[in-house]
């Protein structure tokens, strides 16, 4: 199995993640990273959540980092650039120009990375970069988006997984700071390129940005025009039924994660993040069960305890780790209440998730259609149900377990895989190659914007580990901003906590020609052309795609 896995690696390296590169250094990464997860399954794991992880039952992810490190990170930026800090071969002192700020902050962010195995965030970049705006700020702006697209991380195999959240701040130099994000953004790289980070998550919030007379009103429509031709910024929602009890101090990343509420500390996002997630393989539950739903919740509730065995058996791991073994995360005290040596006090901020996928497959079982089509109300169901146990293991352990509607990349493919060896092709199930992500409606059902909105936005309030939903348009809306914003006012009227706005983009590499480009550049007759589309919460080349998520892209059905 390693072996075959290794000369797999060195053919072309995996595609479980579009933001790796096929690179020397990405080959080696991955060939350590199966060698990795080998040795966690077959030596550290139980055996019982062993072969749930290599049945399909569940799926561990980031296993080849089980016991090294932790996920992701909202970084406190504004701290770290007041009182300086070490990367690792001397100390760097507080800076005094935007050159310097905004070039540290893409340091933090690639030294941060080498830490961890998920993305780190800026939790507020638009109030913490507020005190270094200076004349030269537009140059300093662009050195950030520019090194945050070329520096990279992770032994070199791929470029920083970066998020920025931006909008609510009202101050002049706050409010130019996402001025500023947006517009360098929205011209692109050296020939016009769309940049693939950092992600962007413009904050919506009424009172705020989000109608006329709103002190940032107007960079709410900046916001709308950027991504009419970027797909950058997503839009979070402050006013959201499950955000609006923290005013406007919720942040997500690119990825969807949220982190909020806090058993063990105050509810912020600054200096906190995800410690690890699992995800249950829903269509299984629903297959074994034979359609018989009682049964079915047995089998849920069961894969859910086992869930929070593994994510406690990897949690007490991850405590007995020593600052050194993440010198700039714990050394620099980036994360909340640090100083504890092993981490174990320090991490039990973090979250706990356990995530889902195939809610649609699975209620194409269970009743015959999925919640799209009548059977909502058992959706609602079943992810409620899943809620409740969740919460009652918060409770029980006194830390952060989290429902997560999980952001399957390689996952999507692989679960349907393993379910087709075993139950065979069935139609609406199994069938393609690949399950819908959590609890989104399938990709080619056709709906209205604001039927799916109104569907999906059910889910949002349950899944107070993250969530997403995305609108499909068939062509960049570049001069109609108009349209942007009008999706925006639909998500935030659905009770959305995070969405986005997907459709093509299509560019020239040899010219920097922009627009929908079929076969070659109809300017200068390149071949050589980049065709970036949304892959679970990130923009990326559809060449860097894994056949799943390529075999999704074209089912996707654009919306009305």
């Amino acid at each position: 199995m390693l072996k075959d896995d290794i000369a797999g690696i060195i053919a072309n390296t995996s595609r479980e993640n579009a933001n790796i590169g096929n690179s020397p250094a990405a080959k080696m990464l991955q060939i350590a990273s199966a060698a990795s997860r080998e040795y966690y399954l077959d030596h550290v794991i139980p055996e019982d959540i062993s072969n749930a992880h290599r049945s399909g039952d569940i799926h561990i992810h980031d296993l080849d980092y089980y016991g090294k490190t932790l996920t992701c990170i909202h970084i406190p930026l504004g701290r770290l650039l007041q009182e300086g800090f070490d990367a690792g071969n001397g100390y760097v002192r507080p800076p005094k120009r935007s050159t310097s700020a905004f070039a540290l902050a893409a340091i933090i962010l690639q030294s941060c990375q080498n830490d961890m195995h998920g993305g780190q965030s800026y939790a507020h970049f638009d109030r913490d970069m507020a005190p270094y705006i200076d004349d030269d700020a537009y140059q300093a702006m662009e050195g950030f988006i520019f090194n945050l697209n070329t520096m990279h991380s992770r032994a070199g195999a791929q470029v920083p997984f970066s998020t920025v959240n931006v909008g609510c701040d009202t101050s002049k130099n706050g409010r130019e700071v996402t001025r500023l994000l947006l517009e360098v953004y929205e011209k692109g790289l050296g020939r016009g390129e769309t940049p693939m980070f950092p992600n962007i998550i413009f904050r919506v919030k009424n009172g705020v940005n989000f109608n006329p007379g709103d002190p940032n009103y107007d960079l709410f429509q900046l916001a709308c025009r950027v991504c009419s031709r970027r797909m950058n910024p997503t839009f979070s929602f402050m006013d959201a039924t499950f955000n609006a009890p923290y005013g406007s101090e919720v942040a997500y990343m690119g990825c969807r994660t949220r982190v909020i509420a806090n058993k063990r500390g105050p509810a912020i996002s600054d200096g906190r993040g995800n410690l690890s997630f699992t995800t249950i393989n829903l269509p299984r539950l629903a297959l074994k069960s034979c359609g018989d739903i009682g049964y079915f919740f047995e089998l849920l509730r069961e894969a859910i305890d086992l869930t929070v065995k593994q994510l406690m058996h990897r949690f007490e791991i991850q405590s007995q780790l020593r600052v050194r073994d993440m010198p700039f995360l714990m050394g620099q005290e980036l994360y909340l209440d640090s100083g504890y040596d092993p981490i174990g006090p320090t991490i039990a901020n973090g979250t706990l998730s356990i995530g889902f996928i195939g809610l649609a497959e699975t209620l194409r079982i269970l009743y015959g259609s999925h919640h799209g089509e009548g059977s909502n109300k058992k959706g609602l169901e079943i992810v409620s149900f899943m809620r409740q146990i969740i919460d009652h293991y918060s409770c029980l352990h006194d830390l952060n377990f989290t429902l997560l509607a999980t952001p399957a990349e390689g996952l999507s493919g692989r679960f349907v895989k393993l379910d087709r060896e075993q139950f065979g092709i069935i139609p609406g199930v199994t069938d393609k190659n690949y399950y819908t992500n959590s609890f989104h409606l399938p990709v080619d059902f056709k709906t209205t914007i604001s039927h799916k909105l109104e569907i999906e936005g059910q889910y949002h309030r349950l899944t107070n580990a993250g969530h997403i939903s995305y609108v499909e348009l068939s062509a960049p809306p570049v001069n109609n901003p108009e349209a942007i914003e009008s999706i925006v006012r639909q998500m935030y009227a659905s009770n959305i906590g995070y969405g986005g706005i997907n459709f093509p983009i299509d560019e020239c590499r040899n010219c920097g020609y922009s627009g929908l480009i079929e076969y070659y550049c109809p300017k200068c007759r390149s071949f050589d052309i980049s065709k970036i589309r949304r892959i679970t919460g990130y923009l990326a080349p559809i060449d860097r795609f894994n056949d799943a998520k390529k075999s999704e892209l074209r089912d996707r059905t654009c919306l009305d």
